[in-house]
């Protein structure tokens, strides 16, 4: 019979070894309501904590809003991940082997996510949210799901503008820094992308132009880069207000400010 304990007690010392390098450890996985979102929207999700083989203590859960950026260095570019936003669960709780525990959560979306259904011909622009478990003496177990993230009507119509105009979406990614001008500034850490193309040669003389959009709870801000094929490259911007959305109106605009 001492043998027997003296096993058994090896057994559970193993266990929590192999547990405390993620070896049969506690899992976590969050379902989401829906994948299918858009920048600044309200969004629901269960976090399922299920035990693995030894009892273990949680100190929390953390949830991060994630997307893939491009950074410019004297060394060249290169990829990293950026935190757009962050949640924490600070609720403590043990998990016991089998046990399964479901915890409630909604949040919104940061209003500058990147948009990630997007018609380019190369698109690197990609929003997860990752849920990590915060295990003491332990690798924290963690969980990745990917969103689709759809423009708001404002850079629905101002794309759809480009379109009519004559410009292609060749190119879309994300930036780290932040995006400035005279009236709004981003505050994410990182900016997108949409790179346009003329179907054309000589239209309004314009080689490249660089759509950003920084939206508000009422209206979004563009910020556009123009590359002349004699002027060289200079910013202008507008604000498109959400009550007021015209694609016909749009085209105006962007036509005055291409000229």
């Amino acid at each position: 019979m001492q043998i027997e304990g003296i096993i058994s007690t090896g057994e559970a010392m193993f266990k929590k070894i192999l547990a405390s390098v993620g070896i049969g450890a506690a899992k976590v996985d969050t379902i989401l309501e829906t994948e299918h979102l858009y920048p600044g929207q309200k969004f629901q999700a269960q976090i399922i904590v299920e035990g693995g083989d030894v009892e273990q203590q949680v100190s929390g859960l953390e949830l991060a809003l994630m997307t893939r950026v491009k950074v410019e260095s004297d060394d060249g570019e290169y990829f990293t991940n950026h935190v757009l936003d962050k949640w924490r669960i600070s609720e403590q709780f043990v998990i016991a082997p089998g046990e399964k525990k479901v915890i409630p959560f909604e949040a919104r979306l940061h209003s500058e996510t990147p948009i990630t259904e997007l018609n380019a011909g190369y698109n690197h622009s990609f929003v997860w949210v990752e849920t990590g478990l915060d295990i003491d003496l332990a690798i924290d177990p963690n969980d990745k799901d990917t969103l689709h993230i759809y423009p708001n009507e404002a850079v629905k119509a101002c794309m759809q503008a480009m379109d009519k105009l004559g410009f292609s979406l060749v190119k879309a990614d994300v930036e780290k820094g932040y995006l400035r001008a005279s009236s709004f500034q981003s505050t994410s850490g990182c900016y997108q992308e949409l790179e346009y193309r003329p179907n054309t040669r000589s239209l309004f003389g314009i080689q490249e132009i660089e759509l950003s959009f920084v939206p508000e709870a009422h209206k979004t801000h563009v910020l556009i880069e123009l590359d002349r094929a004699f002027r060289g490259d200079g910013y202008v911007d507008l604000t498109i207000e959400h009550d007021h959305v015209n694609v016909s109106q749009l085209c105006d605009q962007l036509e005055r400010l291409f000229n």
